[in-house]
Order: structure tokens, then C-alpha cells, then sequence
């Protein structure tokens, strides 16, 4: 007779949480950085890296019930307003991010407008004086 294996208190197993197991085979020519891009998508996907981080720390069960009521009333506030939408006649759009011409998304300007004699870069050309 096999002796009975003890669980960690802190695995997944013994939380009664489902074990997460993702796997990403590459495919024939695909680069490193593609096959890493559907792995974090599928992480995403799974939700691992919101339980990771939801565990991280303790948090008590009133705060944990409080949380998760929050959470509750947040998504059925924003499905009565998008039935009250829909009703109405007025679909919902997803917002759309308007990038200025010659700014990147980090709010810098592009290293193409930046050279000697523009002005910008860090300091490549020499102090401007």
C-alpha cells in the first residue's frame, strides 16, 4: 500500500483551485517571439496571471466579500446601461486612441523627426548653445 501524499497547504490542489498547465508548441518557422506572444495571450486568456497575482498577498475574507460585491454591482451596472443603450437605439463604440502625426504613443517625439539640427535626441549631436 502506497503512503498517502500531504499536499502543501499552499498548492493549488489543496485550495481546490484547478491546476493551470499551459502549453505552446512552436510551429514550423515560427520565430521565438511569436510563440511568447501566444503563450502570454493564453495566460491572459486563463487568467493566471490575475490569480498569481490576487495570491500574492493574504486578503481576508470580509475584504475578499467586499471585493467581490464590488465586482458584482460594477458589471451589472454596465449591462443595464448598455441594454439602456441598445434600447434607445444608440450602440456603443469602442473608444479609439488618435495618435498625433509625428508623436509615438509614449508621448515622444518619433526618432524620425529627431536628427542633427532639429533640436531633439539626447544629446547626440553635441549641447546646443
Amino acid at each position: 500500500m502506497l503512503p498517502a501524499i500531504q499536499l502543501p497547504p499552499y498548492s493549488a490542489a489543496a485550495k481546490g483551485l484547478p491546476r493551470l498547465v499551459i502549453k505552446v508548441q512552436i510551429r514550423p518557422n515560427e520565430s521565438l517571439e511569436a510563440a511568447m506572444r501566444r503563450f502570454k495571450r493564453q495566460c491572459n486568456y486563463s487568467g493566471i496571471f490575475r490569480l498569481a497575482k490576487a495570491n500574492t498577498w493574504h486578503e481576508k475574507r470580509s475584504d475578499r466579500r467586499r471585493r467581490e460585491r464590488r465586482e458584482r454591482l460594477r458589471t451589472i451596472q454596465r449591462a443595464t446601461r448598455l441594454a439602456r443603450q441598445q434600447a434607445s437605439g444608440r450602440v456603443p463604440t469602442k473608444k479609439r486612441r488618435i495618435v498625433k502625426k509625428g508623436f509615438s504613443r509614449m508621448g515622444s517625439r518619433d526618432s524620425r523627426d529627431s536628427g542633427p539640427g532639429s533640436g531633439g535626441g539626447n544629446y547626440s549631436s553635441g549641447p546646443n548653445y
